[in-house]
């Protein structure tokens, strides 16, 4: 008997411990997008994204929006660089005076690329209300390589949601400018597919420096970055949706890789990117390990309700 117990233990841990292949989007959800900070006085909707405006450190809490495959396939603007003060911030943003000679670059937190498919919206991206100071290296390096891979996974999964700012519960904070605007000691990034067949999420918390690690080193859970930043993300999605999600992270089912499109035909298969390793394995092979996943992952649901331990096996990572 003690055999089995611990065979059965050791299954628990190998196998899934989300059955994210097994969630089934419940409808389309209006701005599901929009997350909930302790700090939410200051919202503001722009063209294509919104925002929540920290006054007192001059720099947005979190910045959402909705990314599609038409979107990133889309690319009739270029950048103007119109970087402006946000007259719509009713306590005002940071100006162009307090980045002046500061030595770090106007960091956008939803970035320009990403809304190329608009004049309105590109142009809407340059608001300071939508910059965070940032180091060159950073900022053209490993942040950058980030923004990109989050373009190739909207082609990838047709359309996502993402939320990213800056951490903003580490201080104390260097500054720049008669604003005081600060300088964030890490930034992070969260990014949910509620598309079938596979229903996901992932989170990245990236420290502001220079970087020539993987953005897989820096993937975590969703549940790690809401610890980290105090922020509810994504509470629109069903509980049971949510708590699955939010808690497990796999980064070999996300495109991180540099967004490319082809010349020749940029609204069909125009990305060009490395097929994940897991379709080198065999086709049999493959669907045997799915049947046994999910048979065994059934079982764990029904055995742990039975004990009623189901909450104390999520937390040990065996649910």
């Amino acid at each position: 008997m003690l055999t089995l117990l611990l065979i059965f233990l050791v299954l628990c841990y190998v196998t899934p411990s989300a059955t994210t292949q097994d969630l089934k989007k419940d409808g389309d959800i209006p701005n599901l997008e929009i997350p909930i900070g302790p700090n939410d006085e200051i919202v503001v909707s722009h063209t294509g994204y919104t925002l929540s405006y920290d006054e007192e450190y001059e720099v947005p809490y979190w910045v959402a929006y909705s990314l599609t495959r038409e979107e990133v396939s889309t690319q009739v603007v270029e950048r103007n660089d119109n970087f402006r003060e946000d007259k719509s911030i009713p306590t005002g943003s940071a100006t162009l005076n307090d980045y002046k000679k500061s030595g770090y670059d106007r960091g956008h937190m939803a970035p320009a690329a990403d809304f190329r498919w608009s004049k309105d919206a590109i142009n809407d991206t340059f608001y300071l209300s939508n910059m965070c100071p940032q180091l060159h290296s950073f900022n053209a390096g490993i942040w950058s390589d980030l923004e990109s891979a989050v373009r190739s996974i909207a082609y990838d999964d047709e359309e996502i949601y993402v939320v990213t700012g800056p951490v903003l519960t580490d201080g104390p904070y260097d500054t720049i400018g008669e604003n005081k605007v600060v300088v964030p000691k890490y930034f992070y990034k969260v990014i949910l597919d509620y598309t079938e067949p596979e229903i996901k999420a992932i989170g990245f918390i990236l420290p502001h420096e220079k970087s020539s690690e993987p953005l897989a080193y820096y993937a975590v859970t969703v549940d790690e970055v809401e610890k980290v930043t105090n922020i509810d993300f994504f509470p629109l999605l069903p509980d049971d949706i949510e708590s699955i999600v939010e808690s497990t992270v796999d980064p070999s089912l996300w495109s991180l890789k540099n967004f490319s499109l082809s010349s020749e035909n940029v609204n069909k298969e125009a990305l060009e990117y490395t097929s994940n390793s897991t379709q080198n394995n065999s086709k049999e092979v493959q669907t045997l390990l799915e049947l046994f996943n999910k048979t065994f992952v059934s079982l764990k649901k029904e055995v742990f309700s039975a004990l009623g331990i189901t909450k104390e096996a999520r937390k040990l990572g065996l649910l």
